[in-house]
């Protein structure tokens, strides 16, 4: 059988921190859940909603079919694994200061779990006024010195903030301290993982009464302990109405915005997750509105999108970082300097 482009059905996450926002924006039915804090659209465990695969989930296809879905990049690192989620989610109130280990840490501590280390990128779909994220530390802090102000509940002294209104895109390699404040909606591309370790939790506690576990020996043992180099990711224009939002060696992200239909290709080294974010599209055939992700296999080839006005589409894929992107940079003129903004070599 030839692979065609796949729906998939999206999983709800419900979390304490979640509120309504997501649920409307996704135009989900009454009555409206009160905690609704995540919708992870493209994701191994999602069934196919669409065509013969129908029934079948992501990870069962991808056994299936291998590189002609996923394309030949992802397979020497991660197998016949689907590399990466996609996801909304929706902070209604503060998530937990947290971090997220690398490959060689989950692979060796955390083999038991099937999951790969978590690196992962915003982008802000909306925030109130005053919205801010966490993002690494305000100066470089010893290991000890951060274990006890977490003791003394004097982490906050420690965090760094950040400033944050929609459009802006935040990378977050693993090992950076974080957290989403409340009021703000954004899309999430990371790696296939949900390996978070807590740090703190402003000692709330869980729907039984008990407080939310902590992971602190496994947070020092990945945890970067300085300031970040850089907090937000500037897009690089790749063409009119293409912008490279941030790529690094396991996902790009780039962001479409067209006013007439525009032929594609999908390439043998990736598949592609696109996202629609405002509007509707067509893309491959298939309808989409707002919140709603197709996947389009590695060996789908050629293909068209007809967007409708102020139609904004965000595309994921796994990069070849020379070729797909370093290159037609540096043709375009980009200095290198400029470049590594965008484009994370690590």
């Amino acid at each position: 059988m030839t692979l065609y482009p796949l729906r998939l059905q999206r999983k709800l996450d419900y979390r304490l921190w979640g509120g309504q926002r997501l649920a409307r924006w996704l135009d989900l039915p009454e009555p409206l859940p009160t905690d609704l804090a995540e919708s992870w659209q493209v994701y191994e465990s999602n069934q196919v909603l669409n065509g013969p695969l129908s029934g079948r989930t992501l990870a069962e296809v991808t056994r299936a079919y291998g590189a002609d879905l996923v394309g030949t990049l992802s397979i020497p690192r991660y197998g016949l694994d689907f590399p990466l989620l996609a996801k909304f989610l929706d902070a209604n109130a503060k998530l937990s200061i947290q971090v997220h280990p690398d490959d060689a840490y989950a692979h060796s501590v955390e083999a038991h779990t099937g999951f790969h280390g978590k690196t992962e990128a915003w982008y802000i779909l909306h925030a109130e006024p005053g919205a801010q994220l966490v993002y690494g530390l305000k100066q470089t802090t010893a290991r000890d010195s951060f274990k006890q102000a977490v003791a003394d509940g004097a982490l906050e002294e420690l965090l760094n903030y950040v400033d944050v209104e929609a459009g802006d895109v935040v990378f977050v390699p693993a090992g950076t301290l974080h957290a989403i404040n409340e009021g703000i909606l954004l899309f999430e591309i990371q790696q296939k993982s949900d390996l978070t370790y807590r740090i703190y939790d402003y000692n709330r506690r869980d729907a039984r009464g008990n407080l939310r576990e902590l992971h602190l020996d496994k947070a020092l043992d990945v945890l970067h302990f300085g300031p970040p180099t850089q907090e937000k990711t500037p897009p690089l224009s790749l063409a009119p109405g293409r912008d490279l939002l941030v790529a690094c060696p396991y996902f790009a992200l780039e962001r479409h915005r067209y006013v007439e239909s525009r032929p594609f290709r999908t390439r043998p080294t990736s598949f592609e997750i696109w996202t629609l974010v405002e509007s509707r599209a067509t893309v491959a055939g298939e309808k989409l509105k707002a919140g709603d992700s197709l996947v389009l296999p590695a060996s789908l080839g050629d293909y068209d999108i007809d967007p409708d006005p102020d139609c904004t589409l965000l595309r994921c894929y796994v990069p070849d970082l020379a070729t797909d992107l370093l290159e037609p940079l540096r043709e375009l003129g980009y200095d290198e300097a400029r470049i590594m903004q965008t484009v994370r070599l690590t």
